[in-house]
């Protein structure tokens, strides 16, 4: 194995001198956070109000971080991946449309990309939000509800509601079992996942019976997620399924810590990084020291982690393509991990949200807010980017 992260040739070979001088721009901006903190907050206001602020949103951030507006728009950044080896998870970005017609319409729109998928030789994976097809009332509300044998507490109307969730996801995962595409249920909010869990696991033993499909998330900044994973390869195991996990280490911190705080519960969220660095590394070694009955998606930005993972492979002598273990990172960030691990033959691929500018503001926002907040990850993209362009200058 022959990995640096810090090869800025294989990590950019598939962008223009142009391009690259726009991500500059991009991450610089990004750098100061007052700016990122009023631009998260004006720009989803000016768009509402109608003024004509697409076509700046299109050239910088929507270009670096969104595959297009339509799955057709996705065609080209896909093409572009495939010649350099990335897969792509694709992702209908449109996040918080609550009501029965929008969940009909989103399981349509998921159903949709799944069929998109299976006619293209690098789209091995689909990203769904359970928020998307339930409302955050119903999963609140299930996920402190008294256990009944079934999981589901006594109320007809949300047994009901319920009912239609479950019969979206179950039509969702039979037709990603059907084209071959694997499905990867995002996690949410603490409050909202319970119920989450129960579904997938529910949607693994029906459809993960011979090879992964389905996919949970756990969020590794939580102090009880390494715990979870062992519990449910317990689970996977008794019920003869592969266990499909992807690991991450959280998107939704701050929110966790205010609400504990508010609520006077303790907070889920582990004491510091260190702590999350370590649970996360641990479950790693977890998922490869039995990928014999777990499939596991890396899906990282951290260089450490990335190549302990590709490291525990070679020692435990898997194929660096083993069907078993994946890595991820976002489109438009970690270009140089994910380009160096693919060019080492390890499967790899960008996380590709697609949606109509205005529907993917959120999305875009948070991408805003965690450059600006993550502790060096603006820093790092920039000064990859510019040795890049100084590597080029001198040639």
């Amino acid at each position: 194995m022959n990995i640096s992260f810090e090869n800025t040739e294989t990590a950019f070979a598939y962008k223009a001198d142009k391009e690259l001088k726009g991500a500059r721009f991009l991450f610089q901006t990004m750098g100061f956070p007052l700016f990122v903190q009023l631009g998260t907050r004006l720009t989803p206001f000016l768009m509402k109000t109608g003024l004509p602020i697409d076509g700046l949103i299109r050239k910088t951030i929507f270009k670096q971080f969104v595959g297009g507006e339509t799955l057709t728009e996705t065609a080209g950044v896909v093409g572009t991946l495939g010649k350099y080896d990335v897969q792509v998870i694709l992702d209908y970005g449109v996040e918080g449309k609550e009501g029965e017609e929008n969940f009909d319409l989103a399981t349509e729109e998921f159903i949709r990309v799944i069929n998109y998928a299976a006619t293209q030789s690098n789209i091995p994976f689909m990203s769904i939000k359970v928020t998307g097809i339930a409302s955050n009332a119903l999963l609140e509300t299930l996920n402190d509800a008294p256990r009944l044998r079934s999981g589901i507490h006594d109320h007809e109307l949300e047994i009901a509601e319920w009912d239609r969730v479950r019969d979206r996801m179950y039509v969702i995962c039979e037709a990603a079992a059907e084209k071959n595409i694997g499905v990867l249920i995002d996690a949410e909010e603490s409050w909202l996942q319970d119920p989450v869990d129960r579904l997938t696991m529910e949607m693994m033993e029906i459809f993960n019976k011979e090879k992964a499909v389905v996919y949970n998330t756990i969020q590794l900044y939580r102090h009880d997620r390494l715990h979870f994973l062992d519990i449910s390869l317990q689970i996977a195991k008794q019920q003869g399924f592969i266990l499909g996990m992807k690991l991450v280490r959280g998107a939704y911190m701050e929110k966790e810590r205010e609400r504990a705080y508010e609520k006077g519960y303790p907070s889920p969220i582990q004491i510091d990084k260190a702590a999350c660095d370590r649970d996360y590394n641990a479950a790693i070694a977890f998922c490869i020291k039995h990928s014999d009955s777990i499939a596991c998606i890396v899906a990282s930005h951290n260089e450490e982690s990335c190549l302990l993972a590709a490291q525990m492979m070679d020692v435990k002598g898997l194929a660096h393509n083993h069907p078993h273990v994946h890595f991820s990172q976002l489109y438009g960030m970690s270009d140089n991990i994910s380009f160096n691990l693919a060019k080492e033959g390890f499967s790899v691929s960008k996380y590709l949200p697609f949606g109509p500018i205005r529907d993917v503001i959120p999305y875009l926002m948070r991408r805003a807010q965690e450059n600006s907040s993550v502790s060096g990850q603006t820093g790092r993209e920039l000064s990859l980017i510019k040795k890049e362009l100084d590597r080029r200058h001198r040639r």
